[in-house]
């Protein structure tokens, strides 16, 4: 698996490196050694409340949500991209 972490306008701090590394590698035995994921993280309206956008994309599937913190935007998508993956398998 392939990671790449791009955050736009804003630096990402170690804390929400080693969240989101954290939760890759429990999500890894989802994928195939091969895959690129990649994480693109903004804040699309910076006085409001559900400002920060997370988009992931694996290969061909991709989840995108918009919530209060870059963890909760990024295991909601993480989650559904779980889902993806499982009826991917399946057909």
């Amino acid at each position: 698996m392939t990671l790449t972490i791009n955050a736009v306008n804003f630096e990402t701090a170690k804390p929400l490196e080693d969240f989101i590394e954290k939760k890759m590698n429990r999500f890894e035995r989802h994928l195939n050694p091969d895959d690129k994921v990649e994480i693109r993280m903004s804040v699309v309206k910076p006085q409001t409340n559900q400002n920060k956008e997370v988009k992931i994309r694996i290969g061909s599937l991709f989840a995108e949500k918009v919530c209060d913190t870059f963890e909760e935007g990024i295991d909601t998508c993480l989650g559904a991209l779980e889902g993806q993956l499982e009826r991917r398998k399946n057909s």
